[in-house]
């Protein structure tokens, strides 16, 4: 009896329970975004070397030679060993279809992460003069990009709080606390400079300054519902 008594008071209890219906929390949803403009101090460089022949071992040690006259040349500019790196090294056999016959082409890419913006047309000119005839691209960057990313994320907080608070200052609600958070930010450096140069060109703008740095935006978007009061 007593058995029964008690299977009796737990399907009560969970007949109660079902037909409890929560109430739905009343809640604003809005977006914020935050934005940090900021002058780059660092700048990654690819450049390379390519040169084509008719026989591909000659082909090949120009080219290995070039690299080195580079690689020197780059250390002489007190570019850390852990601040350049090969990127692609390609040996490949093209056909020329106008003289009918095969051709080699080397040819070997390098990254530079140069701390100091300063030493930028210093550096390039004597990457030039070491054999470099190609630069594919130059991004920028900032050695203070976490601290920039934690600023636009408070920015983008107090933003989207404030759109809040402008949407219900007209209904007599105030506020409450954040029921979810979402970061929608993507990090994305803008390239200023991305494309292949020519070697004469670098060469006529030498005494000139050939680099201008821009800004970089830092921006952090976010998703926030707030609870109504």
């Amino acid at each position: 009896m007593k058995k029964l008594v008690l299977i009796l008071t737990l399907v009560t209890t969970s007949m109660m329970a079902q037909n409890q219906v929560q109430e739905p929390i009343p809640q604003i949803s809005v977006s914020g975004e935050g934005k940090i403009k900021v002058a780059p101090d660092q700048a990654v460089i690819t450049l390379g070397v390519e040169n084509t022949g008719k026989d591909a071992t000659e082909v090949k040690k120009k080219n290995d030679d070039t690299v080195d006259a580079i690689i020197k040349t780059i250390k002489k500019n007190g570019i850390a060993a852990n601040d350049y790196q090969t990127q692609n090294v390609s040996l490949r056999k093209n056909y020329d279809y106008n003289q009918k016959k095969y051709n080699y082409v080397a040819s070997q890419t390098i990254t530079i992460h140069l701390k100091d913006l300063k030493k930028y047309d210093a550096l390039m000119m004597s990457l030039v003069d070491a054999g470099v005839n190609t630069i594919q691209g130059v991004e920028f960057k900032s050695s203070k990009i976490e601290q920039y990313q934690s600023e636009a994320r408070i920015k983008a907080m107090l933003d989207a709080k404030k759109k809040a608070e402008d949407y219900v200052s007209v209904l007599n609600q105030k506020v409450g606390k954040a029921l979810q958070i979402s970061d929608n930010s993507q990090v994305n450096y803008p390239r200023p400079v991305y494309k292949t140069y020519a070697v004469a060109e670098m060469a006529d703008a030498a005494p000139n300054e050939t680099l201008a740095i821009g800004e970089i935006e830092v921006t952090a978007n976010v998703s926030v519902s707030f609870e109504l009061k």
